[in-house]
């Protein structure tokens, strides 16, 4: 079924050559000198590329911090490739898309806080700003004959329906408010006037005011908890569409309490697709299945296309002449891989193209042959390409490097790409992604830095499956000396570590360049290895797992040249959970680090946004007895008086996903028991502090684990 394109060993060697010019170490200031390249779009005739350029630079507002600013490049793809700033506005802009004839570029920039559309001439101009609406819009979608722009935006629920253009019949929801006692007419603006002494109606509408003026949260959502704080409001997306001129006025095509998201345009006919819940009657918060839905551009003739019960249909992406659509289609359920379709859509007979790996931005060739889409496979995340004339799958880059936002228009293909060599570049290509050619230097400074080179190993563990694992030799390794080693763990537990994964390559190499060694593996559960192998830690968070990554380690210092007294380990999110579990049952390590981990699985679900970890993965709810066996089995509090190694434990202030309690759990517990233990707050940070968050905090968070670790590997 697969052929593939075998040019892997000249871009390994080209990568290892690559990275043995510089001299100098990479230092932890450098995460801020790395400029991303993504959201590429090209025109339809494949001449020029629109990409965004995501750099972090000094915040001129606050002293000492640092933010991230976007802004859209341009480049012509052939011949020398000239490449531009497009935009230059201290607020920065996203979301590229050209008009059909390439003349416009419509992109989103923020406006007081809010995102809006603007148009810019491609001769040349100021862009003009062509949406004004109070709550946003984003995600523009030019129609194929480029009279009119689609676009999405999200209205506060209780806004839309006290709005009489927006919900002219004034409707309700079909679905309960769940607000005990009391109907969904609370939503609707109180005629009572607010008076604490009042009649009931006139209390409620105090209460109401309130609950407005933000003195009080009155909750009756499942899911409350957002990234960082809790929430009892909602809101509703709906798709709009407007004309690309000058002072037009948006109008709203969908209506109602589903929200709508995914417009696609239909070529040929007055038609589009979009994505929705698919049972209008299910609370949102209760609603898990997506279906797909056409309607007319002019709002009317909603029809259901695709959607089942128990199924999420999404991705949706139309071909060039509509003759095809694509989309994936799993199980509600998390621990699943869903499958990758393609339809005629005057049919409707669906076709599956298997392939044991997740799949995301679907984008059909320009003859509609191919169908190309990118996968986290194998430590890389891959482009491939499905024949539908030969039915075959080639997978056209490298498992050891990771492409990210890519586009096909006229036989040019172009992405983005991180590798060992550079974290981030833009290059353009034939259609089998041959021949690429670099097109933007964003990350030239690496040039100078000596890097560490990853090498790829495998074991087989007692389950017969193949485990990949990379080992990373310190930037200035000599022969004959030992070195500390660091265990490197990853969370999720469906994420996928690897030379291509571009989260982690500064800190990888910023740790070998103090003078550790890395090991770094993907246990059982991990995502990019197919469905079983991702479902191998479901009621086993905790023993295969940590005996998958305790045998990488073990296999690293088997090669010789690390200092078995020296062992450390860290690792965040399900890795924290990981790195605390696997300490209170082996006392191997020097020194350990656990950030923003799960460390009670009875109350993670009571404190964590990420609560339907613990029905997919264990079976049930805490309040089920053989539920709550598996967890506190499961669970790393169980054992803290097992846990003798010195731990440091992070934690933003505002991690809701994982719940900071958690981390105040075992920071007590060991505490009280007297163990070596030091707990790090960061104020205002997230679940995705080291990712995406405020900058002197991840340079914070990376410094003061080396600091622990060098107090008891080299006795500073």
């Amino acid at each position: 079924m697969k052929s593939f394109l075998l040019f892997f060993a000249p871009v390994l060697l080209s990568i290892c050559l690559f990275a043995q010019q510089g001299k100098e170490s990479v230092k932890v200031t450098d995460l801020l000198e790395i400029r991303t390249a993504g959201n590429v779009t090209l025109t339809n005739d494949g001449k020029k590329v629109a990409y965004t350029v995501t750099s972090i630079i000094t915040d001129e507002k606050n002293a000492g911090e640092y933010k991230y600013q976007g802004q859209i490049w341009i480049a012509q793809t052939g011949g020398s490739m000239p490449q531009q700033q497009f935009t230059t506005a201290a607020e920065g802009a996203g979301q590229p898309a050209f008009s059909p004839d390439g003349n416009q570029l419509a992109f989103v920039r923020p406006v007081e806080g809010v995102p809006q559309i603007f148009i810019a001439q491609m001769s040349g101009g100021e862009p003009f700003q062509l949406t004004k609406l109070p709550y946003g819009a984003s995600g523009p979608v030019w129609s194929p004959n480029g009279k009119s722009i689609a676009f999405n935006s999200s209205i506060p629920l209780r806004t839309y329906l006290n709005d009489s253009l927006l919900n002219a019949p004034g409707e309700m929801p079909a679905y309960t408010m769940e607000k005990p006692g009391i109907s969904n007419t609370f939503l609707k603006n109180a005629a009572a006037k607010p008076n604490a002494n009042g009649t009931i109606e006139e209390v409620r509408a105090y209460l109401l005011k309130n609950e407005m003026d933000k003195k009080a949260k009155v909750i009756t959502k499942l899911n409350f908890q957002q990234e960082a704080v809790t929430s009892s409001e909602m809101s509703v997306n709906h798709i709009f569409m407007i004309a690309p001129v000058a002072g037009a006025k948006p109008k709203v095509i969908t209506k109602g309490f589903l929200s709508f998201s995914n417009p696609q345009f239909v070529p040929g006919s007055s038609i589009m697709t979009v994505e929705a819940a698919f049972y209008p009657e299910k609370h949102p918060d209760r609603a898990l299945e997506r279906a797909i839905y056409t309607l007319d551009t002019t709002g009317s003739n909603l029809k259901l296309l695709l959607g089942d019960s128990g199924v999420v249909y999404s991705g949706a992406s139309v071909s060039a002449s509509g003759k095809y659509l694509a989309f994936t289609r799993g199980k509600t359920g998390f621990v699943t891989i869903p499958e990758l379709m393609y339809m005629p859509l005057k049919d409707s007979k669906q076709e599956k193209i298997a392939y044991d790996r997740n799949k995301g931005n679907l984008t059909w060739s320009d003859d509609e042959r191919y169908l190309y889409f990118g996968s986290p496979s194998n430590g890389g995340v891959i482009l491939n390409r499905f024949d539908l004339q030969t039915k075959q799958l080639q997978r056209l880059t490298s498992f050891d490097e990771g492409i990210g936002s890519f586009d096909i228009k006229a036989g040019v293909l172009a992405f983005t790409k991180n590798a060992v060599a550079n974290p981030s570049e833009l290059f353009v290509a034939g259609p089998d992604a041959g021949n690429p050619k670099q097109v933007t230097t964003l990350n030239s400074w690496v040039k100078e830095k000596k890097l560490s080179i990853p090498e790829k190993h495998t074991f087989k563990n007692e389950l017969g499956q193949e485990i990949e694992y990379w080992v990373m030799k310190p930037t200035h390794y000599e022969a004959g000396k030992k070195y500390p080693l660091l265990l490197e763990i990853h969370g999720g537990p469906t994420a996928m570590w690897g030379p291509g994964e571009a989260s982690m390559w500064h800190e990888y190499q910023y740790f070998c360049s103090k003078g550790y060694g890395i090991v770094y593996c993907n246990p059982r559960g991990s995502g990019g290895y197919g469905e079983a192998f991702m479902r191998a830690n479901i009621n086993d968070w905790g023993n295969g797992p940590m005996r998958d990554v305790l045998t990488a380690l073990d296999k690293g210092v088997a090669e010789g040249w690390s200092d078995p007294s020296k062992l450390l380990v860290t690792g965040g999110s399900y890795a924290g959970y990981l790195v605390s579990y696997i300490l209170g049952h082996d006392q191997r390590f020097a020194a350990a680090c656990s950030q923003r981990g799960v460390y009670d699985l009875r109350t993670f679900f009571g404190e964590g946004n990420a609560w339907r970890l613990v029905p997919n993965y264990f079976g049930g709810y805490p309040w089920e007895k053989a539920t709550y066996d598996i967890l506190e089995r499961e669970s790393p509090i169980t054992y803290v008086q097992n846990i003798k190694t010195p731990l440091i434990i992070f934690h933003g202030e505002q991690d809701l996903r994982t719940g900071v309690i958690q981390g105040e759990q075992l920071y007590k517990s060991l505490k009280v028991l007297g163990r070596p233990v030091e707990y790090v707050r960061h104020p205002g940070g997230t679940h995705e502090l080291t990712r995406s968050g405020n900058n002197r905090q991840r340079i914070d968070q990376m410094l003061r684990t080396w600091e622990f670790f060098e107090r008891f590997v080299s006795g500073n």
